[in-house]
């Protein structure tokens, strides 16, 4: 029997959303700047201000589910909230289990059974470290994130069905009961 337990990802830096919202405020002033002094202003900055903008909201939109997102084992089974999605899953429903590579650590895909009008799936990334040059920059997903891989496993009873290589990134393995 497992102890109650919850975790969170590891808090990522929010210097990439304060340098995106920087340069639409610049691109958008700059616009402001050269139509008030009538001089033609161009397709190209109404465009990079909409990009950069949208780019700002997402990478905040990001952040936002990031500081939201909670994963708690119980003896019972699993919930995991974000700020948009709650899932909750006894054990026994948790029907696969993905785990596939990505950048930074391995994503891991949660499918459970969905009761009317609740999902039935969840993801989770293992802990990454963010490396230029050798050097670490920052560290994301979940720092216990291979040890609640188990533990799901091992409650859930399932078993490795498949596992495939991808190219250089690594294996991609599949979870199910028999």
């Amino acid at each position: 029997m497992i102890k109650s337990r919850e975790y969170r990802p590891e808090r990522i830096s929010r210097r990439g959303e304060l340098v995106a919202w920087g340069a639409a405020l610049l691109v958008t002033a700059a616009g402001a700047i050269l139509y008030a002094s009538g001089r033609p202003v161009g397709w190209v900055i109404p465009v990079l201000g909409a990009f950069l903008a949208a780019a700002g909201a997402s990478i905040s939109l990001g952040n936002w589910m990031d500081r939201r997102t909670r994963l708690r084992l119980e003896p019972c089974g699993i919930s995991y909230s974000n700020g948009l999605r709650r899932v909750r899953l006894d054990w026994g429903q948790i029907r696969q289990v993905r785990v596939l590579p990505a950048p930074w650590g391995k994503k891991v895909q949660v499918f459970g059974e969905r009761a009317p009008g609740k999902p039935g799936y969840f993801a989770f990334t293992t802990l990454g470290e963010v490396k230029v040059q050798g050097r670490t920059m920052g560290r994301v997903g979940f720092s216990e994130g291979d040890s609640i891989l188990q533990t799901i496993l091992e409650q859930a009873g399932l078993r490795l069905t498949h596992s495939e290589d991808i190219d250089h990134r690594g294996s991609s393995e599949y979870y199910s009961r028999d």
